[in-house]
């Protein structure tokens, strides 16, 4: 009997699916629509690990199971080519960042080819293509015109080994997660989007969304609406006011000091001489810290004494004035008020400095508080702090009191007193702040903006676009922050075509977010050279049904491209409010990694185990292992390509989604990918068999039908692993009839199809049928195949179960009373035996209650 080869077949299907453009895709309005989309990946020289394809399998099943069902599915694929690691492969080896890049893509391109995935290659995209660019370029100017675009001066993330700005995500402990290079706090003139102006309908419109309540919270919290008060601080001594926001006005009498980001501009001011020397230094160290290095919860507080006080308005009390790195001069006002009795932060701070504790809040107590009089006693000690709800106490002064007064009562009453006496006002404020859009590289989309020595500047008309970077040879940037692009003076100072000014060129960058930010609607009309995308295009394909991708890309990638999406929509370029309908995240594939006693990682081929211990079998050295994030740097990365040399494409699609749920992390595991590879075997060994039949089988008939319906409502849930235990589950009970209806295996192609594309069209051609595979409608389950005529009856006595039988329904209890005293099993446990009762459930179960002996 012939072998599965799935060298040869695999090979034969993608070569056919490319060749007759299988799924290529227009608009056709006699069809539903629907728009499944990856998160398209960056590709890095070293390829692809079988940890990306999970995410992908699973868009792919879906964009193949929709097309069953009558769908004009788009389900296309791109490439988010700008960014750092290109540029540093530039730097050290001196190959244009367009030349690393072409070659990554053509390997990423091979390889999810090689994978059979059913994209639209005619709709390939990619991100630093000046056709695609020219329009990221223009989109920056009309968020320029309706004044969302604007240059400031702002403390950032800098790092000096690479010259550039880097956002949160490209720092890991404090340090380049490109090159592990330390990153300081730097001031620099960049250009800003005002993404604050969306907060609110950014924090809003989460609730049309159908995303994982993990992920809206995710977005939720980083935008981080607050109501509260602003509050005004006098510097004694001075004229000068330190403005405060809080959410809890009613615990300003218990505000013993403040704190002010080390970057905030009254520090010079008012730092005393006494104090200057630490205060300076404080900055420095300050300097060199992220954003998350600073406000990181487990660390230990520090801050510097700036020898200036306040006074606080309520109780004219005077209070020190601190600098401290946990407080950051973009978030809120650069100041806090402190509240040591109740407020965890600030009573850690308190505790590390001998700051005073004022208890003004009697707590209210519950069940799960403990010891009531114990607690007490330390909130009023100041040993402990106390951050629920209660009773206003110690809240007076000669003029105001609140004492007595609930929480929300003494909220209101106080945020009351402060606009009346004050000039206070209520306020809502947002964690959430406007979105650094400049970086110090070559590689990345030129600003559309010619500046004049007058100080003004323009944005460049559509007619001048693509702006495309000019031809240099040294990529890295200055030391002081310059852009590369300052090496070609040429490009840089020009004079204007349309006013005949001499001009500069902005030097800076956009970041690679600015690409990936509305990538999706280009894939709706990709080759337009007119418009960005026909209104017609983004009508039908908007929004996109389905998107999947990394949790890492909860928050900024996804809240960046739904501002982006706001704004065009503001526009009146787009009719949608939101880019992704629906949105799921796959979970992370990992991998055991080995290190030796030194920390080097070692390749698994060169561990061996014995007794449950990893060896290193050259050195005999025992090595530490452990499961980790798949990484080339701990050489636990797998390649697709040696998986599906040895066990085939659908055989790694297979295991992918049978590891497990989609959204769970799961381990990898190569040698597993053998079991679904001897599935596939044994179904195509069903399709060449000599009995396969034209005639059906009541037991096949049921067999099919089952599993279509049950594999059609896994793949609707997005279930995968079940839905292929079904199939396993249908080919062991399939290969045991007498005769293998061709109908039925037909249809248990069909379900198959999805998950294993490349065997179900080869199993499909061997079965002579003419109609395209990648088109047939999805089998329709009939009700009458799906119902049991036979049901097990469990029979027990006195509780315990003595028998089991396969009958037709519905049976009486007379009739199972009786097939069960032939039973021999039975016989012996009720022969003799006084039966006082029997208890009769139908269709499940019969109990023979007898008297003890």
């Amino acid at each position: 009997m012939q072998k599965y080869d799935h060298k040869q077949i695999e090979k034969k299907w993608q070569k056919y699916w490319l060749d007759h453009k299988t799924y290529k895709v227009e608009i056709d309005r006699t069809k539903p629509k629907y728009y499944v989309l990856d998160m398209f990946p960056y590709p890095s020289g070293s390829g692809l690990h079988v940890g990306h394809p999970e995410g992908y399998t699973a868009t792919d099943i879906l964009a193949r199971y929709k097309r069953q069902k009558g769908f004009n599915v788009l389900h296309p694929m791109g490439w988010d080519n700008f960014g750092l690691p290109a540029e540093q492969y530039a730097i050290r080896t001196g190959t244009h960042p367009a030349v690393t890049t072409k070659k990554n893509v053509e390997n990423f391109k091979r390889q999810l080819q090689s994978l059979g995935f059913s994209y639209d290659w005619d709709r390939e995209i990619s991100t630093s293509d000046p056709s695609y660019y020219k329009w990221t370029q223009w989109i920056f100017t009309k968020l320029y015109e309706k004044g969302l675009a604007y240059e400031a001066e702002m403390s950032v993330n800098f790092c000096p080994a690479l010259g550039t700005v880097l956002a949160n995500e490209e720092i890991e402990n404090g340090r380049s997660k490109e090159g592990g290079h330390l990153v300081e706090r730097r001031p620099l003139r960049q250009w800003v989007l005002k993404i604050t102006a969306y907060a609110e309908r950014l924090l809003q419109d989460l609730d049309l969304l159908d995303w994982p309540e993990g992920l809206k919270k995710l977005q939720a919290n980083w935008i981080g609406r607050s109501e509260g008060v602003q509050v005004e601080f006098l510097i004694d001594g001075t004229a000068e006011k330190i403005t405060v926001f809080t959410t809890c006005p009613h615990t300003l009498f218990g505000a013993t000091y403040l704190v002010l980001a080390p970057e905030h501009p009254l520090i010079n001011q008012i730092t005393t001489t006494a104090q200057r020397q630490s205060v300076e230094q404080y900055q420095k160290e300050t300097a060199l810290k992220s954003d998350f290095d600073r406000t990181e919860i487990a660390k230990n507080k520090t801050g510097v004494f700036t020898g200036a006080y306040a006074i606080n308005p309520i109780n004219q009390q005077k209070i020190p004035i601190w600098m401290a790195d946990y407080v950051l001069i973009h978030y809120g006002t650069g100041a806090v008020m402190a509240v040591p009795s109740h407020d965890e932060r600030d009573f850690e701070f308190a505790q590390q400095y001998g700051l005073p504790c004022v208890q003004v809040i009697e707590p209210d107590l519950t069940k799960e508080d403990g010891d009531h009089e114990h607690l007490r006693h330390a909130i009023s000690a100041g040993k402990k702090c106390w951050t629920g709800a209660g009773t206003a106490m110690n809240s007076q002064s000669n003029i105001f009191s609140i004492n007595g007064q609930t929480t929300e009562q003494a909220k209101e009453s106080v945020a009351n007193w402060l606009e009346t006496h004050q000039k206070g006002r209520r306020t809502v404020s947002f964690k959430l702040r406007d979105w650094l859009f400049s970086r110090q590289r070559y590689w990345g989309e030129p600003f559309p903006l010619l500046h004049f020595e007058d100080g003004t500047l323009r944005t460049l008309d559509l007619d001048e676009l693509p702006l495309c970077p000019p031809q240099i040879s040294q990529y890295k940037p200055a030391s002081d922050g310059s852009s590369p692009l300052t090496n070609a003076p040429e490009w840089v100072f020009i004079t204007d075509v349309k006013t005949g000014k001499a001009a500069r060129r902005e030097t800076n960058t956009m970041p690679q977010w600015a690409g990936s930010c509305w990538y999706y609607i280009r894939f709706c009309d990709p080759h337009n050279d007119q418009e960005a995308w026909s209104k017609e295009a983004e009508q039908y394909w908007l929004p996109v049904d389905l998107y999947v991708g990394g949790v890492e890309h909860a928050v900024l990638h996804l809240l960046y491209s739904r501002f982006w999406h706001k704004v065009l929509y503001d526009c009146g370029f787009l009719s949608t409010p939101e880019p992704f309908k629906s949105l799921r995240n796959q979970g992370l594939i990992t991998a055991r990694s080995y290190q030796n006693s030194l920390g080097a990682y070692v390749t698994p081929e060169e561990v061996i185990e014995q007794d449950g211990a990893y060896i290193h079998q050259k050195t005999g050295e025992k090595l530490r292992s452990q499961i980790e994030k798949m990484s080339k740097s701990k050489l636990n990365g797998v390649s697709p390509d040696e998986v599906i040399e040895e066990f085939g494409a659908d055989s790694l699609r297979l295991y992918e989604m049978f590891m497990g749920p989609l959204e769970k992390e799961k381990v990898w595991n190569t040698d597993a990918v053998s079991g679904c590879r001897r599935f596939l075997s044994r179904f195509y060994d069903l399709a060449i068999s000599l009995k396969l039949t034209s005639e059906n089988s009541l037991e096949a008939l049921k067999l099919g039908h089952r599993l279509v319906k049950g594999v059609e409502e896994d793949i609707v849930a997005m279930q995968f692993n079940t839905a292929i235990a079904k199939m396993m589950e249908f080919v062991n009970n399939f290969s045991k009839l007498e005769a293998y209806p061709a109908s039925v295996l037909k249809m248990a192609t069909q379900a198959l199809y999805p998950f294993a594309p490349h065997l179900a069209e080869e199993i499909w051609e061997i079965l002579g049928i003419k109609e395209p595979l990648s088109y047939a409608s999805y089998p329709q389950a009939e009700e009458r195949y799906l119902e049991d005529s036979t049901v097990l009856y469990v029979v027990q006595v006195n509780g315990k179960l003595r028998g089991r039988f396969e009958l037709p329904k519905d049976q009486t209890e007379a009739q199972i009373v009786e097939a069960a005293k032939r039973e021999p099993g039975i016989q012996r446990h009720i022969d003799g035996a006084e039966i006082v009762k029997i208890v009769f459930v139908p269709n499940k179960l019969l109990n023979f209650v007898v008297k003890q002996q």
